[in-house]
């Protein structure tokens, strides 16, 4: 009951912000160049923001009109530059949106009541301006595709910095990971796909696929919205559920068929081109006691032929055995998950999974552990054997250990100060007026231009 009670209290809080948007219709909060910023588009951000339950400071709204200001600079440059964005690409973020919202809310109905709108009323009045942040999005990314960072770029950046402010970064590991997961046999699977193909025959019969998902299906996510996946093309999904979806005609229903999730059918609902709207049902199966005793087997053959028998190494039995996808083609190594760009290896140990931790934390380096049953966020279980490649102790940095962390940060500063030179000069050359309500606001204030600053 408490739940309920702030879930209602944040969507009465979103209808106020529309009541009080609809009051001050007539009111511009800034201009920038040809286009107009009303007080209204920045309630109804602030209402979007609170329906997707954002956490927001005091002076949220004048980050919402400087956010716009931005916004109209980049978006009037797309013009200029043929940048644009296409229609089913705003759809999908539209798509997503929404079935966050929806979801926060408790379903559907819940949300239009605080709305006081259609869900299709409301996606119809925020798609303009998503399509415009996607281009402004993509103008930035434009702005910013030719930056790039020397060694010698890197080398300068680092020694800029004042020798007592160098960064101290923590110890980090190195380490690779062979996964073995617990599969069933096909006779083990059988009952699972029984019970998709007899809700099959029930939605085939007339049952409503919806209630059908809210329901039986094990995808929590969709479930709630009756297995609803939105509108999704070729690339979004496993291959499996892509190969049905795209062969179906609007309200067929596919056979049974599975993938690395479990068992599925599915329902389009509507074809758009390249873009594919269905709803699915999944039932997961559960994995026995016996499916984890051949994994296990399993994984300690591999280990006894990596360190016993020593007629594979590690890297190569990764490759050959592990079902990690992430890794298994990377000699095992795992990547730093808060810098996939650079593609480190380099992990602190404050940021390993706590499991890991503990096991990487009794072994020396260029050791192997032996198969240790691990369980993931999501509950499912696997044996793992994990390697231990290199451990850097916490230090200064320096360029000879840290060079791919101070290079992604040298590229970061370029690209900022890349944005900002851009937003700069198109503010000199750019008439922007902004409210006096908002002249108080501190990232306002360089904004403000006059007809005289504006070059003819």
């Amino acid at each position: 009951m408490r739940k309920f009670g702030i879930a209602v209290l944040s969507l009465i809080l979103i209808a106020t912000s529309f009541a009080h948007a609809q009051r001050v219709l007539d009111k511009v909060a800034g201009v920038v160049g040809s286009s107009i910023i009303l007080q209204s588009d920045i309630e109804s951000l602030y209402a979007r923001y609170v329906a997707e339950g954002a956490h927001l400071p005091p002076d949220f709204k004048c980050q919402l009109l400087q956010q716009q200001v931005t916004q109209k600079l980049l978006a009037q440059q797309a013009v200029i530059d043929s940048v644009t964005v296409k229609e089913d690409e705003v759809d999908n973020e539209v798509d997503r949106r929404m079935r966050g919202m929806i979801q926060r809310a408790g379903g559907q109905d819940r949300l239009e009541q605080f709305l006081g709108r259609s869900t299709i009323q409301y996606k119809d009045e925020i798609r303009a301006d998503i399509r415009e942040s996607m281009i402004a999005q993509r103008m930035q990314q434009k702005i910013t595709e030719k930056v790039n960072v020397t060694p010698q770029d890197v080398k300068k950046y680092f020694e800029s910095f004042p020798k007592d402010s160098l960064p101290t970064y923590n110890k980090e590991v190195e380490v690779g990971v062979i996964v073995i997961n617990p599969t069933l046999t096909k006779d083990e699977k059988e009952e699972y796909r029984q019970k998709v193909e007899g809700l099959r025959a029930r939605a085939k019969a007339g049952t409503d696929f919806g209630v059908l998902a809210r329901s039986y299906s094990q995808d929590q996510a969709s479930a709630v919205e009756g297995g609803d996946l939105g509108f999704f093309d070729r690339s979004q999904m496993v291959k499996e559920f892509t190969a049905n979806a795209f062969k179906l005609k609007a309200g067929e229903i596919s056979p049974v068929f599975e993938t690395d999730f479990g068992f599925h059918i599915l329902q389009v609902i509507e074809r758009r081109g390249e873009q594919v709207h269905a709803r699915h049902i999944l039932i997961m199966p559960t994995i026995t006691q016996a499916a984890l005793d051949r994994a296990k087997s399993k994984a300690d053959s591999i280990y006894n032929l990596i360190t016993t028998n020593k007629k594979i190494d590690f890297s190569s039995a990764a490759s050959f055995y592990s079902d990690d996808k992430e890794t298994k083609f990377n000699g095992g190594m795992m990547l730093n998950a808060e810098n996939v760009q650079t593609r480190t290896t380099y992990i602190p140990t404050d940021k390993l999974d706590p499991q890991i931790a503990l096991v990487v934390d009794t072994m020396k380096v260029g050791r192997i552990s032996k198969p240790t049953l691990f369980t993931s966020q999501d509950g499912k279980k696997s044996y793992r054997l994990f390697y231990l490649k290199s451990v850097t102790d916490a230090h200064k940095a320096n360029l000879a250990q840290d060079f791919p962390k101070i290079k992604e940060i040298a590229y970061a500063d370029k690209t900022d100060r890349t944005v900002s030179q851009w937003f700069e000069k198109k503010r000199k050359e750019t008439f922007i007026r902004i409210d006096p309500e908002y002249q108080s606001c501190p990232q306002l204030k360089t904004w403000i231009t006059t007809t005289a600053q504006v070059k003819p």
